[in-house]
């Protein structure tokens, strides 16, 4: 029985975790694993089963599903063979199609320099590049890349090694990877603290703190909320906090599937409303491809030396980061998820001959 194996993992690790537990099959035994990325639980089963029901007061187990029927009954929210439909909506991954270049002339414009930084024996170098409003910037590499050096060097908390260019000064709004709660009070205290103006504002409570359901949680203990209700209440400080640039360190960690698309619509409605910009780290593959407008790839040797490249197109980004990790996607019919290819499958064999490891066809 494996419970969420793939927390705190990068895409890589996920995948390997995921072959581990496959080579663990055996006639005489039989395998129960617990899992909220969908694109690693593709990967890993045979047959799923959707609980459904109300957090904290009961739960109902379906048959057993083939792995893509099983998925796609969970994202609908209607189980065909009880009829019964739980959720009102669907869940469906449309994919934005990125502004022409005319829209982004037209947007304010940011450029930060090529910097380095050395950290004891571990060295990244980034290559300058530029970013704009309204626009997500995703972070794609390995654990030990150098993500969250480069978003504290962005955050101004980290300085670059002298002879490295200067960041430009913007305000930022950080969300730590490690959330730690110091607060005493209430929910409802912390953010009255933190970031009165907005929790109070009709369009930030519609925006952000009615999808994240932040008032189930309002008169509540900080020091006793859940992994999940705390990712929910740091990502409404983040938001909520006047800023430029919004940093954001793996918003996945902690919430069940349907909490996080939920939690990539909210960051991505934000920055498209407020016209901001979003540096996000997220290492579920459906929602990074769900958040990124472009993104930047982390390569070299982790822990070691490692480059963050110049921002680059979600298409060509991630074709890059997946020939790294020589994974290829294809994207579901019905409801446009990125779903892994089984190694050395027919489809996973032709997309790695032709050098398509990402699709975004429709």
């Amino acid at each position: 029985m494996f419970d969420e194996p793939s927390s705190y993992l990068d895409v890589k690790q996920r995948l390997n975790a995921a072959l581990a537990i496959r080579n663990l099959i055996s006639p005489d035994k039989f395998i129960i694993v617990v899992e909220h990325d969908l694109s690693v639980l593709d990967y890993l089963s045979d047959f799923v089963c959707c609980l459904y029901g109300v957090p904290g007061a009961y739960g109902v187990v379906t048959m057993p599903f083939s792995v893509r029927e099983g998925i796609n009954i969970f994202l609908d929210g209607f189980v065909p063979t009880e009829n019964l439909r739980f959720r009102e909506d669907a869940l469906v991954f449309k994919v934005s199609e990125n502004a022409s270049e005319e829209d982004i002339k037209r947007m304010t414009r940011y450029d930060y320099p090529t910097m380095s930084k050395t950290l004891g024996s571990f060295k990244i170098n980034v290559i300058a590049g530029q970013f704009s409003d309204s626009e997500i910037l995703v972070l794609l590499g390995e654990n030990g890349t150098g993500k969250t050096t480069f978003i504290r060097m962005m955050a101004g908390k980290l300085p670059p090694d002298d002879g490295s260019g200067e960041v430009p000064s913007l305000n930022i709004s950080y969300k730590p990877q490690k959330i730690s709660p110091k607060s005493q009070g209430t929910t409802r205290q912390l953010l009255h603290d933190k970031i009165r103006d907005a929790y109070i504002h009709p369009q930030f409570c519609a925006d952000v703190m009615r999808p994240l359901k932040i008032d189930d949680i309002i008169d509540q203990e900080v020091q006793n909320l859940s992994g999940g209700e705390l990712q929910r209440v740091a990502m409404a400080l983040c938001l909520g906090k006047p800023a430029d640039v919004y940093l954001i360190d793996e918003p996945s960690a902690y919430l069940d599937s349907e909490q996080r698309l939920v939690a990539a619509k909210v960051i991505k409605r934000f920055i498209l409303h407020a016209k901001k910009t979003g540096f996000v780290v997220e290492h579920d593959f459906i929602m990074a491809t769900y958040l990124a407008d472009r993104v930047i790839v982390f390569d070299g040797l982790p822990s070691v030396e490692t480059t963050a490249n110049a921002p680059q197109a979600l298409l060509g980004g991630m074709n890059k980061f997946l020939g790294q990790l020589c994974i290829t996607f294809r994207r579901d019919p019905n409801n446009y998820r990125p779903r892994i290819n089984k190694l050395n499958s027919i489809k996973d064999c032709d997309q790695k001959n032709s050098g398509n490891y990402f699709f975004l066809e429709d």
